[in-house]
Parts: C-alpha cells; structure tokens; sequence
C-alpha cells in the first residue's frame, strides 16, 4: 500500500514541546463521563468469565481503610466487606462489631492505607517473554506455555487484576492461559485472549508471531479460524514498526476492503477487532470500518481526528506510550542506542503521539493505559509506568489516569457493572497500597507498597502481619511480632 505520510506536515493541536503543566487541571476527573459514553453493540459483548476457587463462605472484612472507589469520587475513609466473590458493604459496615468478633471472618487492618480497584492493562501481551521479538516464534511449545503463565501472575503480582490480550506468538497460547486463569489452576488476572496478529504478506512486522492473509476472502477465513479457535478479540497489524527498519510505522498496509472484510467477519459473530494502527491512514480505517480498539494512533492527523472524535463512543485507543519512551531512552544497555532511535524516527514517533493523545484526551476520547510490555527494555512487572506517563505528558490527572486503567478497562471489557470499581455487588479485585495514589501515582510503580491484593474475593499476596491486630503489630505489651518471609524477587524474563 502507499505509505500515509505525514512528512512535515502540522496539525492543529499545541506543539509537543508544550509541557503538560499548562494542561494542569485539578477537578473531578474528566474521564468517568468519557468511559460511561463509551458503549459497544451488545452483540459484540465476549463470554463473561468467572475464575473458580473461591469458597462461597469466605468473608474478608477490610477496616479504617481510604476508599478510592475509581468513581471520580475523592477517597474517604471507611471499612469494606467481603463475601464469597463480592463486595458485600463498603464504607459503613452493618454488624462491623460481630464481624470483628467472628472467628471465620479474615480482619485486614488498614491503618489508613488506600484500598483501590485492581488495575487494568488495555494492551496485554502475556506470551512476549522479555527477550528477542524475532525469536519468540522459536520457542518450543511446552517452554513457550510456562513463560507465558508466568506473565500472567507476574501482572497479578503487579496489582494487575485485568488484561485484555493484544496479541499471542501461537495461536493457542492466549486462549488455554485464559482457561487455566479461569478454572484457577494458575494465578493471574481476569482475561480476555486474542491469538496471532494478522498482516498481509508485505506488512508482517515479526513472521514467525503472525498470520498472514492476502484479499478479502482470505481475510475473512483467518478472522474466521482465529474465532473458532476461541480467541476473545482478533488483532490486525495494520501498520509498521520503525524498529523493524522495513516497515514504517506511517506505512499502512492494508486495503479498504481488506479492513471491511475483516470487521464484517468479526462483527457478525460477535467478536470486536484490535489493530495495530500508527499510520494515519489505518486509524482512519480503523474507525470508517469500527475496528473496535485502536493501538497507538501515533500519526493521527486532523482528519482522523475528527472522525474519532464523532465517534468516540464507539472505540477505545490504547497507545502503548510506554514502548516509545523506553525504546527511545532506555534501550541503549540491551543493543538500541539512543542515536539508532532518533535515525529511525522513534523521537519524531513519540513527540507526535504525545501531540495527538493530549488532544485525544481533551476532546472525550476514551485513552487506556497498558501495552507491549514484556520487552527487555519494557519488562514484565513494570506496567504502572504507563499511569505516570499518562500523568507526566498526556494532560491526564493521576486521578484520571487510575480511572483509565480501573473502570476504563472494565469498560473495555463490557463489564463495568460488575468490575473496575469499589461498589456493593462488585467483583473483590482490590489492592491495599501503602500511599496515596493520587498525589504519588508512581507508588503503583512499588510492588512492596502493593500490600495486599485481592483477586475474585481470594488473597493473593498480603504479609503475615497483616493478619495481626493492631495490638500485636507493635512491639508494645512485649508483643512478639512475626517476621515476614523476604519475598523473592521473580527474575525478568530473559532468552531461554
């Protein structure tokens, strides 16, 4: 296809050079009212999941603890109660006193702390191992099965308690992680799984990772299979990656009818389309033909701008700003010096997306934080990091930025009834940080601030002094405090 240049052309909106501290802005978040606007066909709505293993009886009773609900709603202090998979109480707890007293009730101590909705990554890749792109369709099955169950709990181990899947390196690989998630035979969060990238055959970015289809027909036939497969979404790879030094990330490699092939396929069986589109013309393709969730968006220009924003209730764009930034400035130590980068056009890429995504977010659209981590200058466990850019550079309030990756990707999920937020009947997925999120969102960053985590009503990880009273966690009275067990720092994923 012809490459959509942008060239040096410029667009409306302020320059990148402009610091987000003149987008300051300190109200109720802007976002909860985008989110809510957001509402995809009720037909594309996938399989409500359920993870297995919590016993009905459970009850968990969180006291003196900051709620921040992830309404928009400023945190206030309060207790929350748990049964079974739920919230049963939050704020005041009827019988707060018998619960207390109640030998099968687990009491959890806040002391202040903030007790938050787990977070939510819109742009999950558990089957990327943290080395070589180019090798990870080289992995031997069984190893590739381990690494990638391994991911799953490293984002639960994150505070992470969604993920929707933007790709896997096999087809299956997504799909029986998924399963196992749910029946609860290994840990990690609630997910939605996608299988093989699909590109035509001059527009692959990794061969070994991706299908491949060429004309409408063909097209139809492997969103087709990857459905039957029992793939959640299905992943276009729309445009190129600078990275890759063949494919550019303005190029657009697919056609119009290619594009409405796809969408007809997908739409008619109930199944939502995520692209990878940094060229401006695949995101103007992506939304003509309403791919559901658009990934970067780099080289938006007015236009398509305009076209989202007349649709915004209908797609979500996930940026992956993180992938940017890292391989621009952090990824010199593994082999990609920073000057590589800027030859390549990563720095002219990122300063044009931050230009866009700013306006994106000024003008409604629904930005969800998460995606391509599991590089080795994007590792696994460090997913937050998309919450302090989303701050730092694009317009959003830590506030906003933690309702995007809470209620937005519930959202996202066509879920948000029952999930992303902290409200009576709503999935137990909560995490107890040690902090204020909303004046220190980079405490997310800290897994040992990440004191408690909660998935599906059932403990994840919380210290065994957590389960003291306040009485015995102090040294007074010649209380004999019990040391927690150092945790054991799980590796990054390197080359096998």
């Amino acid at each position: 296809m012809a490459p959509g240049r942008l060239v040096d052309e410029e667009v409306a909106w302020p320059l990148p050079t402009v610091s987000a501290d003149q987008y300051s802005y300190e109200g109720a978040p802007r976002n909860v009212a985008y989110i809510q606007s957001l509402h995809y066909p009720k037909e594309l709505r996938p399989k409500s999941y359920e993870i297995q293993g919590t016993h009905p009886d459970s009850q968990i009773l969180f006291v003196d603890v900051k709620i921040l609900e992830a309404t928009g709603k400023l945190p206030y202090l309060g207790d929350v109660f748990i049964r079974g998979q739920r919230i049963e109480a939050i704020g005041h707890v009827p019988q707060k006193g018998i619960l207390l007293k109640d030998p099968k009730v687990r009491v959890f101590h806040g002391k202040g702390r903030t007790l938050m909705p787990g977070l939510g990554d819109a742009h999950a890749h558990f089957s990327w191992n943290g080395s070589n792109l180019d090798r990870l369709g080289d992995i031997a099955l069984e190893e590739h099965v381990l690494l990638t169950a391994r991911s799953a709990r490293c984002y639960l181990d994150s505070g992470y308690t969604m993920c929707f899947g933007a790709a896997a390196a096999k087809d299956r690989l997504d799909i029986v992680i998924r399963d196992a998630i749910n029946a609860g035979d290994i840990p990690g969060p609630r997910y939605l799984a996608n299988a093989k990238e699909i590109a035509r055959t001059d527009g692959e970015l990794v061969a070994g990772i991706t299908a491949f289809a060429d004309g409408p027909e063909q097209f139809e036939k492997v969103v087709s299979h990857h459905i039957d497969l029992g793939a959640d979404q299905v992943k276009l790879s729309m445009s190129g990656e600078e990275i890759t030094e063949t494919r550019s990330a303005q190029d657009c490699y697919y056609t119009d009818e290619e594009t409405a092939a796809c969408a007809r396929t997908a739409h008619n069986r109930g199944t939502r389309l995520c692209a990878h589109a940094r060229a401006r013309d695949s995101v103007k393709m992506c939304v003509k033909h309403e791919v559901d969730v658009i990934y970067h968006a780099s080289f938006i220009d007015e236009e398509g701008m305009d076209m989202l924003e007349v649709k915004r209730n209908r797609h979500v764009v996930a940026p992956g700003i993180n992938w940017l930034i890292a391989t621009l400035y952090e990824a010199e130590a593994f082999g990609y010096p920073q000057s590589k980068a800027e030859k390549v056009g990563y720095k002219k890429e990122l300063e044009t997306a931050i230009r866009g995504l700013r306006e994106m977010h000024r003008r409604g659209i629904v930005v969800l934080p998460g995606g391509d981590y599991g590089f080795a200058w994007t590792p696994h466990g460090t997913y937050s990091r998309d919450l302090a850019h989303f701050k730092n550079l694009l317009g959003f309030t830590a506030h906003e930025a933690i309702i995007a990756s809470t209620f937005g990707v519930a959202s996202l999920f066509m879920r948000s009834h029952e999930m992303g937020q902290l409200k009576e009947g709503y999935f137990a997925d909560c995490i107890l940080v040690d902090g204020n999120p909303l004046e220190d969102v980079e405490v997310l960053q800290d897994h040992d601030k990440l004191n408690i985590i909660l998935i599906n009503g059932r403990v994840h990880k919380a210290a065994r002094s957590e389960y003291l009273p306040p009485s015995m966690a102090t040294h007074g009275n010649n209380a004999i405090v019990p040391e927690d067990f150092p945790e054991v720092k799980a590796t990054m994923q390197r080359e096998i």
